[in-house]
C-alpha cells in the first residue's frame, strides 16, 4: 500500500505542474526587490556540500538545469523562500530548509537534527527537548499538540515560496521492515502566478507500525498557501489541517526485558514483551486557518544611475533615420533647419527615457487574523482496573473523553517604517490584539456526558523596534501587556540584538545577544481538565515568571559556535506524576501501581545555566562535526536535566565523477545519567517522575548510527542502520524502549519545469 501511494503523490504532483515565464524574482525583508540567481549558463551554483545558495544566502537544493543541447529550451532556475512572525506577518529571510543535503539521513529522526529529543521509540510520538535553552517558548494554548512538534509545523516555521519554475519535491523515508517498520511520504510543490504573486501546497503522511507492541502511530497533513507582494499591497494566506492518531500501551511491564534479558526464562523479541494498554488511543484534529494584509504608504524615489550605466544618446545619423525620405533630403542641404531638427529629436529622445525609480515605504497598515481550532479524544476499550488511581465517572472498558478548544485572534497595527530617509534610523510599530478562546470539557455530574464551555476574551497592546538595515547593529524589541480578560496583567517583552565584525579577509564574527522576561498566568490546561481519570481546576495557580539571557558567538569561516544561556524562574509549573502502590509486599514494578498525573507549582526560584560549544574540523575528506552542551538546574527534582548532551559525526566526504556526492560516516548521541520525565498516556504529556518511589535514570549511554548519503543532480537518497550501538539502558523515558538495530533508507526527489 505503502508503494502505491507514493507512486500516486508522484503522478498528482507531476500533472499540476504548469509552464512559468522566465522572470526575475525580486524580494527582500524592506520589500525591496533583488534578483534571484540565474546565470546566462543554466547553472546553479553549489557549495562544497552540494547545496544552491540564493543571493540572499538560502541554502537550496531544489536542483539545475543541466541541459546543453543548443536547442533545447533552458528551463529558468532560482526560488528565494521566506517564513512569517504570525502576529505581524513580518517577513523574514528563511536561512534553510528540508531540501538540504548535508546530513540528509538526519532529517526524519523523531530525536533531532543532532539526537537532543527524548521520545517514545515509534516515529511520530511525543517528544521534548533535552536542551532545556534549546526549547521552543511556545505559548501555544493547545496544550496537547506541544509534544508533537516533530511532525505538525507551525505557522512559524512554513516557508513560503517565490521561484522562477514551477518545482516539486517529493521525499520517501522508510525504517524497518513491512511489519514492524515506518514510512513516511512528503510532497511540496510551488508556482509563482507572476513575479509578485504565487501559490503551493504540502502533503505528509506518516505510519509507523512500531516495534513494540500498541505503539502504532498515524499522521496525515496538509498546508495550503498563497501570497501577493507588491510594492503597496501585501498578503499571506495559510490554510493548515492535521489529523495526528497515536496507539499507547502504556510502557513495557518489566524493564528487564530490555536491562536484564538474562534473568527472563525465554528469549523475547519487542513485539513479544508484555504492555500495560491494550486498545487504548489518543487522537488530535487540528485546523489553521491564517490571514494577514499590510497596505503601505509611501513615495517613488528616482534611483542614482552610475554615468557607465546611463543609455547613451544616439548618434545624428540614429535620430535622423526615423524621418521621412523627404525630409532627410531637406536637412542634407539646410544645415540650420538640421540643428535646430537633431535639437528637437534629442529633447524628445531625452522625454522618451523612463528614469528608474524605487518605491520607499513610509507607514503601514497591519492586519492579521488567526483562527485555530483541536478536537482532542482518548479513547479505551480495555483498560486494567489498576492502571489508574481514579475513575471519576463510566466504564473503564468505554473511555471516550472528549476535549475541544478554539482561538481567533485578530490583530490590528500602524508602523512607522524603516529607513525611508537617514534619521529613519529604526521602524516602529504599535499593534492591539483581542483574542476570543473557547474550551469544551466534561461537565462534573455523574454520568460525565455533558459539555462545559469556558469562554475567555482577551485585550492586548503591545509594540516593536526594529533595526534591520545596515551592516554593523541589527535588533528587534517586542513587548505586550494585556489590558482586560482572563490574562490581565500579563506582561511579555522580548529582544534580540547582532553584530557581526569582520576578523581580518577570512572570517567575521557574529555576536547574537537574546533577553527575555514574561510574567503570565499558567495556559487554561494547566487551569481546567476534565476527563474520566484525570481531573481539576486549579484557579489559585500564580503567575510564572521567566527571566532568560543568552548569547552566541560564531565564527563564519572557522566553523565554531559557542553559546550560551541563564534563565530564572519564578513559580514553574510543570505536570508531576503521582502513583499509588498496590501492594507493599510486591516488587516495584509498573504493574504493581496505580497511575495519577497532576498540575504541580514550584515554590520559590529555579535557575537554569546552559552553554554549549560546537566545532566543525575538516582534514582533506576527513571531517568531524562536534557539539557539546553543558547545563545544570537548581532543582533537578522539580525541572531534571543531563549535565551533558553530546553530538559527534564523522564522516568522508568526496565526489565520484564531479557528479556523485558521497557522505559516509557514523554520528552519536550521548547525554549522561538523569531523572528522565515519565510519560502520561491520559493526558498526552510528559510529566516529571514520583519521588516518593524509586525513580528511573535515562542516559549513560551512546547512541551510534551508520550511514551513506549520497545527492546526485535532482536525486538524494540515504541509508542508515540505526542504534547499532545497543546496551541496556536503551530507554528515552522510563518503560518507554528505544527501537532496536533497523535499517532506513529515505529519497528525496526534485523536479522543476
Amino acid at each position: 500500500m505503502k508503494y502505491n501511494l507514493f507512486l500516486a503523490i508522484l503522478l498528482f504532483s507531476l500533472g499540476i505542474q504548469v509552464s512559468a515565464q522566465d522572470y526575475p524574482s525580486r524580494y527582500s525583508n524592506q520589500n525591496r526587490r533583488t534578483s534571484v540567481r540565474n546565470n546566462q549558463s543554466g547553472y546553479d551554483e553549489y557549495s562544497e556540500q552540494g547545496d544552491y545558495s540564493d543571493p540572499a544566502g538560502n541554502r537550496t537544493t531544489w536542483g539545475r538545469d543541466s541541459t546543453k543541447h543548443a536547442k533545447q529550451k533552458k528551463i529558468p532556475i532560482g526560488m528565494f523562500q521566506w517564513v512569517l512572525e504570525p502576529r505581524l506577518g513580518t517577513v523574514i529571510d528563511a536561512e534553510n530548509n528540508d531540501t538540504v543535503v548535508h546530513n540528509f539521513q538526519n532529517f526524519n529522526n523523531t530525536d533531532g537534527y543532532t539526537g537532543e529529543y527524548s521520545y517514545l521509540g515509534n516515529t511520530g510520538t511525543p517528544r521534548y527537548n533535552r536542551i532545556y535553552m534549546n526549547r521552543i517558548d511556545d505559548s501555544d494554548e493547545f496544550l496537547f499538540l506541544r509534544p508533537l512538534s516533530y511532525f505538525r509545523g507551525s505557522l512559524g516555521d512554513f516557508r513560503f515560496t517565490n521561484t522562477l519554475s514551477p518545482i516539486t519535491n517529493l521525499a520517501y523515508h522508510s525504517v524497518g521492515n513491512k511489519i514492524n517498520g515506518e514510512d513516511r511520504v512528503r510532497a511540496y510543490f510551488a508556482t509563482n502566478i507572476n513575479k509578485d504573486a504565487g501559490l503551493g501546497f504540502k502533503i505528509d503522511y506518516l505510519y509507523g507500525r512500531g516495534y513494540f507492541v500498541n505503539s502504532s502511530t498515524s499522521s496525515f497533513g496538509t498546508t495550503f498557501y498563497g501570497y501577493y507582494r507588491g510594492e503597496r499591497y501585501n498578503i499571506h494566506a495559510y490554510a493548515n489541517v492535521n489529523h495526528l492518531k497515536m496507539f499507547e500501551n502504556g510502557g513495557i511491564e518489566d524493564d528487564k526485558y530490555i536491562r536484564e534479558p538474562e534473568k527472563i526464562e525465554q528469549n523475547f523479541s519487542t513485539t513479544d514483551i508484555p504492555v500495560l494498554l491494550n486498545d487504548t488511543w489518543n487522537r488530535n484534529h487540528e485546523r489553521n486557518f491564517y490571514l494577514t494584509h499590510k497596505y503601505n504608504f509611501g513615495f517613488y524615489r528616482e534611483l542614482e544611475v552610475p554615468d557607465s550605466l546611463k543609455p547613451k544618446i544616439p548618434s545624428a545619423s540614429e535620430l535622423l533615420a526615423d524621418l521621412p525620405d523627404s525630409v532627410q533630403q531637406v536637412l542634407r542641404t539646410d544645415t540650420i533647419a538640421r540643428r535646430h531638427a537633431l535639437d528637437s529629436l534629442v529633447v524628445k529622445w531625452q522625454n522618451e527615457q523612463i528614469i528608474p525609480k524605487e518605491f520607499i515605504p513610509v507607514s503601514s497598515i497591519i492586519h492579521t487574523f488567526d483562527m485555530r481550532d483541536l478536537a482532542h479524544t482518548y479513547i479505551a476499550n480495555a483498560t486494567s482496573g489498576s492502571y489508574y488511581t481514579n475513575n471519576y465517572y463510566g466504564e473503564l472498558n468505554k473511555v471516550y473523553d472528549m476535549t475541544g478548544a478554539m482561538s481567533l485572534r485578530n490583530t490590528f497595527g500602524l508602523a512607522l517604517r524603516e529607513g525611508f530617509n537617514k534619521w529613519a534610523a529604526m521602524g516602529i510599530t504599535l499593534f492591539a490584539t483581542h483574542k476570543i478562546r473557547s474550551y469544551k470539557l466534561l461537565m462534573d455530574n455523574p454520568h460525565g456526558k455533558e459539555v462545559q464551555r469556558y469562554n475567555e476574551n482577551d485585550l492586548s497592546i503591545g509594540g516593536e523596534l526594529a533595526r534591520t538595515q545596515g551592516k554593523l547593529l541589527h535588533f528587534n524589541v517586542n513587548s505586550e501587556f494585556f489590558l482586560s480578560g482572563q490574562k490581565v496583567g500579563d506582561l511579555t517583552i522580548d529582544g534580540k540584538t547582532n553584530w557581526e565584525f569582520r576578523l581580518g579577509k577570512k572570517d567575521s564574527l557574529l555576536i547574537d545577544i537574546k533577553a527575555m522576561i514574561k510574567n503570565e498566568k499558567p495556559d487554561f490546561f494547566y487551569r481546567h481538565y476534565h476527563s474520566q481519570h484525570t481531573w481539576w481546576d486549579n484557579d489559585d495557580l500564580a503567575r510564572q515568571l521567566r527571566m532568560r539571557f543568552e548569547g552566541m558567538l560564531r565564527l563564519k569561516k572557522f566553523g565554531t559556535r559557542l553559546k550560551f544561556g541563564f534563565e530564572n524562574i519564578t513559580n514553574y509549573t510543570y505536570f508531576g506524576m503521582q502513583n499509588t502502590i498496590l501492594n507493599e509486599s510486591s516488587p516495584l514494578l509498573p504493574t504493581n501501581l496505580s497511575h495519577a498525573v497532576a498540575v504541580k507549582q514550584s515554590d520559590g526560584n529555579i535557575q537554569v545555566l546552559g552553554a554549549s560549544v560546537a566545532q566543525e574540523m575538516k582534514w582533506g575528506i576527513l571531517h568531524w562535526d562536534n557539539e557539546i552542551a553543558f547545563q545544570k538546574s537548581s532543582n533537578d527534582d522539580v525541572l531534571p536535566l543531563p549535565a551533558v548532551n553530546v553530538y559527534s559525526n564523522m564522516y568522508l566526504l568526496f565526489r565520484i565523477a564531479r557528479l556523485l556526492r558521497i557522505q559516509i560516516g557514523a554520528d552519536m548521541r550521548y547525554f549522561t545519567n538523569y531523572y528522565g520525565l515519565d510519560y502520561s498516556p491520559s493526558i498526552q504529556q510528559f510529566a516529571v517522575q514520583d519521588a516518593n518511589f524509586e525513580r528511573q535514570k535515562m542516559g549513560g549511554q551512546p547512541i551510534v548510527n551508520v550511514y551513506l548519503n549520497s545527492h546526485l543532480k535532482h536525486f538524494r537518497f540515504y541509508f542508515m542502520a540505526q542504534h547499532v550501538s545497543g546496551g541496556a539502558n536503551a530507554f528515552y523515558a522510563p518503560y518507554y524502549g528505544m527501537n532496536p538495530l533497523t535499517i532506513c533508507f529515505g529519497l528525496s526527489w526534485n523536479f522543476i519545469n
